[in-house]
């Protein structure tokens, strides 16, 4: 299963400066529940703004200029590269813009937190996608100060639907 997971705010912004714009107590619970003992693939600057391997997850970075090394750290030069080591496992790409742009075609699951706030000046959204492709199901809205829902778009064609060498639709 190729997932993705992110949060994103009312007009698309999933990054600013270099950060994610909002903490919000227990928006990243379901992070954490999903990636857990599977594998997390992120791009350098998402994995730079953590500053470490997530723990209890296979952690890939996808770097063309950097190489991480550690435990449940690894470090490839592209996505198709890091589905080809993960057979078999749950993937979760996670950040940032363009390895979404890229996973996006391939997801069988996008988990997207909805957090309902307007991020002026963002940086870094989320790539546009086709939702006719996707069943959506709404999930529950939580947070006291700022509220979120989490949604789940799966996509309608079901099975083992990519050639895992080359990461395209069949």
């Amino acid at each position: 299963m190729i997932g993705l997971i992110v949060a994103r705010s009312k007009n698309n912004v999933i990054g600013k400066n270099g950060e994610i714009p909002w903490k919000i107590k227990g928006e990243q619970k379901q992070f954490r529940e999903l990636t857990t003992g599977n594998v997390v693939v992120m791009g350098r600057k998402s994995y730079e703004e953590i500053g470490h391997p997530l723990p209890n997850r296979k952690n890939i970075i996808v770097s063309k200029s950097r190489n991480f090394t550690g435990e449940n750290l690894i470090t490839v030069g592209s996505l198709q590269e890091a589905i080809a080591i993960s057979r078999g496992e749950n993937i979760y790409v996670s950040g940032g813009y363009g390895l979404f742009k890229e996973a996006i075609p391939l997801a069988d699951k996008m988990y997207i937190t909805e957090v309902d706030m307007v991020v002026e000046d963002g940086d870094v959204f989320f790539p546009e996608f086709d939702s006719s492709e996707f069943d959506l199901t709404i999930g529950e809205t939580e947070g006291n100060d700022i509220k979120y829902t989490r949604t789940v778009y799966t996509r309608k064609v079901k099975g083992d639907n990519y050639d895992k060498d080359t990461c395209d639709r069949k």
